[in-house]
């Protein structure tokens, strides 16, 4: 598995619509195998996807993104893992060792990862797949 992490200042960067560089990670059976930092350099939101294809990238961690962006991605192939901050090297180690939860380094003022609005039906929904067993996020698969 190939992840991008989107970085600024050790951290995530706040905004994937206009960060410079990406911190790419190949993943096996839960242990980080290779990472390497790579510039994005792209104006258009075609050009940012088109540029995490050319590096094989299968999943996105990312604080903020733009909705027109995210479904590009997802449109792509590109799993989208959004509203996540903290420290960089915290949230790789939690994403490989167990996989991020709804909860784990949630953006501040963000209800839940998946953008929308918060509601009941929405959160008994999260309860239903979390109770089936359902993880999210991992990087485990």
């Amino acid at each position: 598995m190939r992840v991008a992490i989107p970085i600024w200042n050790n951290r995530i960067s706040p905004v994937f619509d206009v960060a410079e560089r990406v911190l790419v990670l190949d993943i096996d059976n839960g242990i980080e195998i290779n990472r390497q930092e790579e510039m994005i350099n792209a104006a258009t939101f075609q050009q940012r996807s088109r540029r995490l294809c050319e590096l094989e990238v299968n999943s996105l961690i990312c604080e903020a993104i733009s909705k027109p962006l995210e479904v590009m991605l997802l449109s792509s192939g590109i799993q989208v893992i959004p509203h996540t901050c903290g420290p960089l090297e915290e949230v790789i180690k939690t994403f490989i060792s167990r996989g991020l939860t709804e909860s784990d380094f949630l953006m501040p003022g963000c209800c839940r990862r998946r953008q929308g609005r918060c509601n009941r039906q929405n959160q008994r929904k999260k309860e239903q797949h979390i109770n089936n067993g359902y993880r999210f996020f991992t990087a485990k698969e």
